[in-house]
């Protein structure tokens, strides 16, 4: 898929971080074939409730994944054809209530577009516990749909953001028997971010034809691999969600191309995935923490999940600090058998820190804070002889984390 690069001169972030500016911007413009989504609204309008209205041409099937928070809001029991996001409330814990504004936000929308209020499906993201203001979809839902349009998903990106800074894009393509598929997601998502996909939304689209347990099947791989390798704060959402939709308008059916198809997808999610990593709340770095050797897959995420997770580990990633004691702790911590600290081996980079349980012989404090110092970093934890690894994606804590969510609701 060819990309355009555009300039986005001034972009605020919507919430808490409203005032923190960004300028002169570079980010991709996705140039999207007309035959894989039909509209898309022009421009998202600032409402203080933002609505991102998506209208699908033929879609044949729409296979999706929740989360795993026991307290979820109304719209993830709410499975149909049209995409619609509201943002600035979550609708979650709001009881019956919730659930009959969740559906006459449908009706508003379906009265519009002529068709079934169970042929939209909501979704919100925002503070739990408040309802979703019918207000701002009956006073804007017309002039949403006037404004649909072919080739904006990039403002539809921009349109779903809350306290992200950065809008969330990427597309790939392959091609089979001279013909091209094409996948192109979007994703909003930078604080309470945990895996089950934390607070997240993601929809793809892709004009390949299948049926609708294959592309659950392709889905479910491709997230386990991205979305649910991600976090911020370790929390997760009451409110997340990822769908997938298929047009069937490219001429190729994914029984003739899974493998390519499943490559195409995991590498969209994962992109989608690290964006969502690196516009982290407050975040400036980057990291992977990535765990191997032990006896299971399973035993190596713990590890780096609680590596992941220590508040103690983020703060000094924060301060470029190369305590390298508290990564080792935070190891020995970890719910997990056969861990012995003669076979754990860390680096940073490439910079052996650990060896055999030891501080490397030649390890210096220059040379792990210089480490340390990097944007992007990974913390490679080697536990023993096993071919068997995991990895996780995660960020610092900054002062800029905490301030942001303690004014939340300010």
């Amino acid at each position: 898929m060819a990309v355009r690069r555009r300039q986005l001169r001034t972009h605020i972030g919507i919430g808490p971080r409203r005032l923190q500016i960004r300028q002169e911007r570079l980010t991709p413009r996705l140039v999207i074939p007309v035959r894989l989504i039909r509209r898309f609204f022009r421009r998202p309008l600032r409402l203080g409730q933002r609505i991102a209205p998506i209208e699908q041409g033929a879609v044949l099937r729409q296979p999706g994944l929740g989360l795993a928070n026991g307290v979820q809001h109304h719209a993830i029991e709410m499975r149909q054809r049209r995409l619609g996001r509201g943002f600035g409330h979550a609708n979650a814990g709001t009881g019956e209530k919730g659930l009959e504004h969740a559906y006459q936000s449908c009706e508003i929308f379906a009265e519009i577009l002529d068709i079934k209020p169970q042929q939209i499906l909501p979704f919100s993201t925002g503070v739990i516990g408040q309802l979703i203001p019918l207000e701002p979809f009956q006073q804007n839902s017309k002039k949403l749909v006037e404004r649909l349009s072919e080739d904006n998903m990039n403002q539809v990106a921009e349109g779903i953001l809350t306290t992200d800074l950065v809008d969330k894009c990427h597309s790939e393509t392959f091609e089979i028997n001279g013909k091209t598929v094409t996948l192109t997601g979007i994703a909003k998502g930078s604080g309470m971010i945990r895996p089950d996909m934390a607070t997240m939304l993601s929809f793809i689209v892709t004009d390949i034809g299948a049926s609708q347990q294959e592309l659950q099947a392709c889905l479910s791989i491709a997230v386990n691999q991205s979305f649910n390798r991600i976090t911020v704060d370790g929390d997760t959402s009451t409110n997340d969600a990822c769908t997938v939709s298929a047009t069937n308008q490219s001429g190729i059916q994914l029984t003739d191309c899974r493998e390519a198809f499943q490559e195409a997808l995991n590498k969209l999610t994962q992109d989608l995935a690290h964006k969502i990593v690196r516009d982290g709340e407050g975040a400036t770095k980057f990291v992977e923490i990535c765990a191997s050797g032990l006896a299971t897959n399973s035993d190596c995420l713990e590890v780096a999940y609680t590596v992941a997770h220590s508040p103690l580990v983020k703060t000094a990633l924060f301060a470029s600090d190369a305590n390298w004691g508290r990564i080792l702790a935070a190891v020995g911590r970890a719910k997990v058998s056969g861990l012995v600290i003669e076979n754990i081996n860390i680096f940073l980079n490439d910079l052996p820190i650990i060896t055999a349980g030891e501080p490397d012989s030649n390890y210096t404090e220059e040379a792990g804070s210089a480490e340390m110092a990097k944007p992007d970093i990974v913390i490679c934890i080697e536990m023993g002889d096993t071919l068997t690894s995991e990895s996780v994606w995660t960020t610092d804590f900054s002062y800029d984390y905490v301030k942001i969510n303690a004014e939340y609701r300010s």
